[in-house]
């Protein structure tokens, strides 16, 4: 009989997931997320099977929270392009102002595995068609109550903004924020 688990397995996903997310996939070794989580390796590949399970957690973990934080922030009272516009603005500002410029966890899963690892293709996917249907969501809120044209094609609309929000989220690395900002201005005159 094995001994019981002596530790949390959302915090140590959480933990591999910063790790992933700092260093990507390729590069993050089996020390690194020991030494990230806390967890000997032995028990880490004991409880999530190997690298490749940990990283689907992780992102899958990124998915949900990073979309359930969307979603409440993209609900919050304002017009539409205000909203969009904030959410755009802190993502870019989060990236800008962490200790490493590492984008998005999803982007960066495509930039590296994408073509080559099916299943996280598809998972990096799923985050970005999610954040299609809430920003798809807004506009059309923003329709409703009148801020946005109603001649406005939400669902293409959202796929461009997805699409800018991406591209923001690379050039974060390397780019500064007057530039991204501007970005995120031109970005938001179709609304």
């Amino acid at each position: 009989m094995g001994r019981p688990r002596s530790f949390d397995a959302d915090v140590v996903v959480a933990r591999a997931m910063d790790t992933f997310w700092t260093k990507g996939y390729g590069d993050t070794s089996p020390a690194d997320l020991a030494e990230a989580t806390g967890v000997a390796k032995g028990s880490l590949y004991h409880a999530f099977g190997s690298k490749r399970e940990l990283f689907a957690r992780a992102l899958d973990h990124y998915g949900r929270t990073g979309t359930a934080a969307a979603e409440e922030f993209l609900s919050q009272p304002g017009t539409a392009r205000e909203r969009i516009h904030a959410y755009f603005t802190l993502l870019v500002d989060l990236d800008l102002d962490g200790p490493v410029r590492r984008g998005c966890l999803a982007q960066n899963t495509v930039e590296e595995l994408g073509g080559r690892d099916e299943e996280a293709t598809r998972a990096a996917h799923r985050i970005e068609e999610r954040m299609i249907e809430l920003l798809t969501a807004r506009i059309e809120r923003g329709q409703r109550e009148g801020d946005v044209d109603r001649g406005v094609d939400a669902p293409a609309q959202a796929l461009f903004l997805q699409t800018t929000l991406a591209g923001l989220r690379v050039m974060a690395r390397t780019f500064d924020r007057p530039a991204l900002h501007r970005v995120i201005d031109t970005a938001l005159t179709g609304l």
